[in-house]
């Protein structure tokens, strides 16, 4: 027993020993972070942003009427503007609009809101502080809608500097007016701006300048739009005047778009191009296939109007002729000169037709020996009739004297002919079917494609 108690008295002194140790090498790690913590701060060490009570204190924003602007009653205040545009997200030919994502920065000095700093170095303040001081009043003319994004705070940061001179960024998105032309749609180009100003000072009291001049608008490289390719951002400034207020200065964020053209090329001019080359081919069709003629022409006139139709939905209805409304409404006429063409083909060979059976009741009237074949010439027989005269002799005609008016040849069968008369059977039927093509249709093979490609020549040497 006495051994085992002085084993356990052993180890209870270890353990103390242990112990006394791990807390020795806790309090000295503990005073070296302070001590490295202590250098850290007296290093970096900024007297403005160092806790002296409330930070409106500090800034005595309590001591001074904030509801007026700086110098009141003096020369009017410089406020320098610039802006960096992160996104513009879209623009609209219906609503005549676009809208933009932008970061507006304004600079000033506002002596009353300076403070002491022996490293001259700044403050930083979010949204808060900006309902308690003075910060200009510049709006956005012509915008139909704006919001500063407020995710998830008010995106607005305060920064001021010990001399009082100021810093207020905020981040917005606008939804501007833009007067676009749409004579050259789509091979157009539209230039939009951006306007700010003063709502309540005039240049009197608040002079709005860009900061760095065209150095104040800056973009993001990734901007893009899928319809339109952005040529150029640059700034410009004039005065602006109302009649009961006074002038005001006003900035501009001018942006110039030039449109895509491969989009209308896939989705309207090709499609109005296949359409007018569809109806020319009625033209090699045969004239007397009248539903296969009249239902062509009558699908393309129907397409092309569907085609007219869809492009107006998308556009604002202006009072003017746009570009592409000149080639869908001649490419509409030539459809439909193609269906008034085959009307005016089957209007003439119907008369033609209709000459051709008196013809024939003429001839079949006519007395003459049973046997043979009689044929009354007058001067207008059709060449069928004419071809009719192959494989026939002359046989006897009657005397001048008997038909002062009308010559009558009255043809008998010969059996000399009758070969002669089988060996042109080929050449006959190849007569007939080049005789069942119009002379209009032969023309409109030429004329119809040769002045669809002259006008799209001048076309597009016009308006590209």
């Amino acid at each position: 027993m006495p051994y085992f108690a002085k084993l356990l008295l052993l180890i209870f002194c270890l353990v103390l020993l242990v112990e006394s140790r791990k807390h020795r090498r806790r309090r000295w790690t503990s005073h070296l972070d302070v001590q490295r913590a202590s250098h850290i701060f007296k290093k970096n060490r900024d007297l403005t942003k160092a806790w002296k009570g409330k930070t409106d204190q500090l800034l005595r924003v309590d001591e001074h009427d904030f509801t007026m602007r700086p110098a009141f009653g003096g020369p009017a205040i410089p406020v320098g503007v610039d802006v960096q545009v992160e996104s513009l997200d879209s623009i609209s030919e219906v609503d005549m609009d676009f809208t933009m994502t932008l970061y507006l920065r304004h600079y000033w000095k506002d002596e009353r809101l300076s403070f002491p700093s022996t490293n001259n170095k700044s403050m930083t303040f979010d949204g808060r502080l900006v309902k308690k001081i003075w910060v200009p009043d510049v709006f956005f003319v012509h915008s139909k809608r704006s919001f500063i994004h407020d995710t998830t705070t008010d995106n607005i940061m305060l920064r001021v500097f010990p001399d009082g001179h100021v810093l207020y960024s905020m981040r917005v998105t606008v939804t501007a007016m833009c007067n676009m032309d749409f004579s050259h749609f789509p091979l157009d180009s539209q230039t939009c701006s951006l306007e700010l100003e003063s709502y309540a000072y005039t240049d009197e009291d608040l002079m709005l300048y860009w900061k760095n001049g065209n150095e104040s608008l800056k973009t993001d490289e990734k901007i893009s739009l899928s319809q339109f390719l952005i040529q150029k951002f640059h700034t410009t400034s004039r005065l602006a005047f109302y009649s009961s207020t006074g002038w005001y200065n006003r900035l501009y964020i001018n942006f110039t778009l030039r449109r895509h053209i491969f989009f209308f090329l896939l989705q309207t001019y090709f499609p109005a191009t296949l359409m007018v080359m569809l109806s020319w081919v009625s033209f090699w069709i045969d004239r007397r296939a009248v539903p296969a003629r009249v239902s062509l022409g009558i699908t393309t006139v129907l397409t092309m109007s569907t085609i007219i139709t869809g492009v107006n939905a998308s556009m604002p209805r202006v009072s003017y002729i746009k570009a592409v409304d000149i080639y869908l409404w001649v490419s509409f006429v030539f459809v439909f000169l193609s269906v008034l063409e085959y009307a005016a083909v089957n209007y003439l060979t119907t008369v033609q037709e209709r000459k051709e059976r008196k013809l024939r009741e003429r001839f079949s009237c006519s007395c003459g020996i049973p046997h043979s074949k009689t044929m009354m010439l007058d001067g207008n027989y059709s060449e069928s009739d004419a071809n009719s005269l192959a494989g026939y002799t002359r046989n006897q005609m009657a005397p001048e004297e008997e038909k002062p008016e009308k010559m009558v040849v009255h043809l008998a069968m010969s059996n000399e002919s009758n070969s002669s008369r089988k060996r042109g059977l080929k050449g006959h039927v190849g007569l007939r079917i080049i005789q069942n093509t119009h002379a209009i249709d032969k023309y409109s093979r030429l004329i119809f494609p040769g002045t669809y490609i002259f006008f799209n020549l001048i076309y597009w040497s016009v308006f590209s």
